[in-house]
C-alpha cells in the first residue's frame, strides 16, 4: 500500500473548503437519505447508513440534520428517486478519474460532467474504462501528535488491518473493506481518535505529471467535486503532502 498514502491532507483541505460553501452538508444529507431509504433507518442493521452517518459526524454535521435526513427517507418528501451511478474519465496527462454520484436525473448529470471534463482538457469515458485501476479499501488517518506508533500498530493490526503508513502529520491505516468496522471498533476501544474513517477507493498505480498539468488536474478535480450530484471524486495522480 506504500505509495498510495498522502490522500488525507488533500481530503482535509477540500472538506474545509466544502464546509465553507455549505455544500458538504447537503451532499451528506442526500447520502444518508438514500442509504436509509434503500436499507432501512437503523444504522446497526444498515452498514451503508452507518458509514454515511460516521462521515457526517466527521464533517461536524449537526445531529438534527442527520436525524432529519433519516426521517426524510420514510416520509412523503423522501420519495425522490436517486440513483447511485459511477462515471469514469480521463484528465490531462492521462490521469484517470472515478466519480461516484447520487442523482435523480442522469440525463442532466451526464452532459454536465462531460462539459466539466471538456472544459479542462479531459473526456468522459466508457463504463469500465477506469474503475479497474482502483481498489476499494478501508482507510483511517490518525494524528501523529496524539498517538505513538506502538499504540496504533497494536490496535490496528490485531483487529485485521493490512498496513500502516506514515506521513508528516498522520498515521494512515488500511484494511479490507470487510474488516472496516472491526478496525474502527478496535481503535475506538483503545481510545484512539481519527480524523478520517471511511471505505474509499485508492489507485493501484499512480501517475506523475508535470506541475503545469497537475494544476489543470486539480482544477478539474475541484470542479467535479463541486457538482451537486457528485459524492466522491477519485483520481490516480500522485499526490504529496505538499501538493501535486
Amino acid at each position: 500500500m506504500s505509495g498510495h498514502s498522502h490522500w488525507s491532507s488533500i481530503k482535509h483541505k477540500k472538506a474545509a473548503a466544502d464546509a465553507k460553501r455549505g455544500k458538504i452538508f447537503s451532499k451528506l444529507s442526500r447520502l444518508i437519505t438514500v442509504a436509509a431509504k434503500n436499507g432501512g433507518p437503523d444504522p446497526d442493521m444498515n452498514i451503508k447508513l452507518r458509514y454515511a452517518i460516521d462521515e457526517a459526524r466527521a464533517a461536524n454535521m449537526p445531529v438534527d440534520n442527520i436525524e432529519r435526513a433519516i426521517k426524510k427517507a420514510t416520509g412523503d418528501d423522501g420519495a425522490d428517486n436517486f440513483e447511485e451511478l459511477t462515471y469514469e474519465g480521463y484528465g490531462p496527462g492521462g490521469v484517470a478519474f472515478l466519480i461516484l454520484t447520487l442523482t435523480d436525473n442522469r440525463n442532466r448529470t451526464v452532459p454536465e460532467l462531460r462539459k466539466i471534463f471538456e472544459k479542462h482538457g479531459g473526456n468522459l469515458g466508457q463504463s469500465g474504462s477506469v474503475e479497474w485501476m482502483f481498489n476499494t479499501v478501508g482507510f483511517f488517518s490518525v494524528p501523529k501528535d496524539k498517538f505513538d506508533e506502538d499504540t496504533i500498530t497494536e490496535a490496528a493490526l490485531e483487529s485485521g488491518a493490512d498496513d500502516i503508513d506514515s506521513t508528516d502529520e498522520f498515521w494512515e491505516i488500511y484494511c479490507n473493506p470487510g474488516q472496516f468496522q472491526d478496525v474502527k471498533s478496535s481503535l475506538e476501544e483503545a481510545g484512539i481518535t481519527f480524523d478520517t474513517a471511511e471505505v474509499t477507493k485508492l489507485p493501484k498505480n499512480e501517475v506523475t505529471v508535470e506541475p503545469s498539468v497537475a494544476k489543470k488536474i486539480m482544477n478539474l478535480h475541484n470542479d467535479l467535486d463541486d457538482h451537486d450530484d457528485v459524492q466522491k471524486v477519485f483520481m490516480n495522480m500522485a499526490l504529496t503532502e505538499h501538493g501535486p
